[in-house]
């Protein structure tokens, strides 16, 4: 049974120039008549170019790639954050999300207000939020804080209560991205427990991270974004070996920039037909 399908989906952001202060006239002018050349043009950044992915239920996934690669917009798209421009996002199922720090979180409001407000986004009864409010505070850790507006919390204590909540919705579909970096190792090992119950429960997960040894570990299959396509998807190994091999050249080790822009080649992902 498939849960997350895309498309040939696309997704386009607008790029705006850098605003700056200027502080003499000669640099107010410059800018004024750079405007004036280019305010016809308009520019765009292609994020992801006809993605076509199919994950079946139960399955976890693993997404790595390069910084700017387009990770975290895919996960954005499925966590229905964004919009794809062209193209279609299948998910079937109740999706959890971890895909930013204090996404989700109302800043002047508590730990408990967001904690309801979350579960009621997610499909939660109030009856169903109470019943399990006791399980997210106490594997947050935050007992002595959850009276407390969020904007108080730090890094770590708003990735604890995302993650929990996250995980004690029961959902179908677990999205993470590279935000459990934040926590501290204890906290990074209850994690890693949770996912480990999570994929002995047969919930689907997709997980966007440079830990690649938490990809091999995790995932039941990884893919390669670059520059906002596939390159590859398959067994974990294969495709992380693929990739260091690539980071290596780039880095450096092919005797000329020419080789090295070789050794990424931009071609679309053609998947397999779905029996």
């Amino acid at each position: 049974m498939v849960a997350i399908k895309l498309e040939n989906v696309s997704k386009i952001f607008f790029r705006s120039p850098l605003k700056r202060k200027y502080t003499t006239l000669r640099e107010t002018l410059l800018h004024y008549f750079d405007w004036l050349k280019n305010r016809g043009k308009v520019r765009y950044i292609d994020v992801l170019k006809d993605i076509n992915l199919t994950i079946e239920k139960g399955e976890a996934i693993g997404i790595i790639g390069m910084n700017g690669s387009g990770k975290s917009t895919l996960l954005k798209l499925l966590a229905g954050i964004y919009k794809s421009d062209s193209g279609k996002v299948y998910v079937k199922g109740r999706v959890a999300s971890l895909v930013g720090l204090g996404i989700g979180f109302h800043p002047g409001f508590t730990g408990r207000e967001n904690i309801f407000i979350n579960g009621i986004i997610l499909g939660l009864s109030k009856r169903e939020i109470k019943r399990r409010f006791d399980d997210i505070v106490k594997f947050a850790e935050l007992e002595d804080y959850i009276d407390e507006p969020v904007r108080i919390y730090s890094d770590g204590m708003f990735m604890r209560l995302g993650f929990s909540i996250a995980t004690n919705v029961d959902p179908d579909i677990l999205l993470i991205d590279e935000i459990l970096s934040v926590g501290d190792e204890y906290f990074r090992h209850k994690c890693a427990e949770k996912i480990a119950e999570f994929r002995k429960l047969g919930k689907t997960m997709v997980i966007v991270s440079h830990q690649l040894e938490a990809i091999e570990k995790w995932c039941d299959k990884a893919v390669w974004l670059n520059d906002g396509m596939i390159r590859e998807i398959g067994i974990p190994s294969k495709v992380i070996d693929s990739y260091r091999n690539a980071i290596a050249q780039k880095e450096g080790k092919m005797p000329s920039e020419r080789r090295s822009s070789e050794a990424l080649p931009h071609h679309k992902y053609v998947p397999p037909e779905v029996g």
